[in-house]
């Protein structure tokens, strides 16, 4: 089996993990950027680590980062 007929065989089923992943990184990059306080950081090192570290970053500042209000 060739790379690419692996990747059409399996396509249904990462097209929507990608697609989560997509609406989880910017889902926390909107929050990020409309709160005035954040936990443990800045602006900068939670976008870092959003872009960066997918999924992991965004999951770690909405349990990290975010300033409960």
């Amino acid at each position: 089996m060739h790379n690419s007929e692996l990747f059409l065989n399996n396509l249904p089923l990462v097209v929507p993990l990608l697609l989560l992943e997509l609406g989880l990184m910017i889902t926390a990059l909107v929050s990020v950027y409309r709160r005035t306080t954040l936990r443990h950081g800045n602006r900068l090192i939670w976008t870092l680590a959003i872009v960066l570290i997918q999924p992991f970053g965004a999951i770690a500042y909405f349990i990290l980062g975010r300033e409960v209000d």
